[in-house]
């Protein structure tokens, strides 16, 4: 998309070949009788052309072009007068191949993590997601196992100060 955007057209199109496979798996599996799948991967390419200008490059292509392509449907869905059946969890289907979930967790918690001191990030991943006891982790590290239960509480407590909602607000503006 990024090549696109710069005015690369063999990318592009690349680009537009691979989605509209992905389109077609998707639309597949979601449109019930009386939907054309093939139609709602046509306005969606089409959509993705006329609006590639909005997207922000700072961000993952697959959420933009998802949210386009769940949109799509919703409004073929609402113009037909049926319902979709498909729970927004399964997102990660149009896109995602199976097994990626880890590394986008693992991407996205170095991420969150990046603000820690070193210590205290390995301190986390190593007992909260490696399985490390809390004394395996003072071994390792030449560290009481208070200070190391300390070290992780703070860590924690920080990154909950700064993704956690804030109290009396909402995320969500009212209409």
């Amino acid at each position: 998309m990024l090549a696109g955007l710069a005015g690369e057209a063999e990318p592009y199109r690349r680009l537009l070949n691979e989605l509209s496979a992905l389109l077609r798996g998707y639309y597949g599996r979601r449109c019930p009788p009386g939907l054309d799948a093939e139609d709602l991967v046509q306005e969606t390419l089409i959509a993705v052309h006329t609006r590639r200008a909005t997207y922000d490059a700072g961000q993952p292509f697959t959420a933009w072009a998802y949210a386009i392509a769940r949109y799509k449907l919703i409004d073929a869905l609402r113009r037909a007068r049926l319902h979709l059946r498909a729970p927004a969890e399964e997102a990660d289907a149009l896109f995602v191949p199976a097994g990626a979930d880890a590394a986008m967790a693992a991407r996205d918690l170095e991420r969150v993590m990046a603000d820690l001191p070193e210590r205290t990030r390995a301190l986390i991943r190593e007992t909260k997601i490696d399985g490390l006891s809390t004394r395996e982790a003072a071994q390792k590290h030449g560290m009481t196992e208070s200070a190391v239960k300390v070290a992780i509480h703070r860590g924690l407590k920080s990154l909950g100060g700064k993704y956690a909602p804030q109290e009396g607000g909402s995320d969500v503006e009212d209409d």
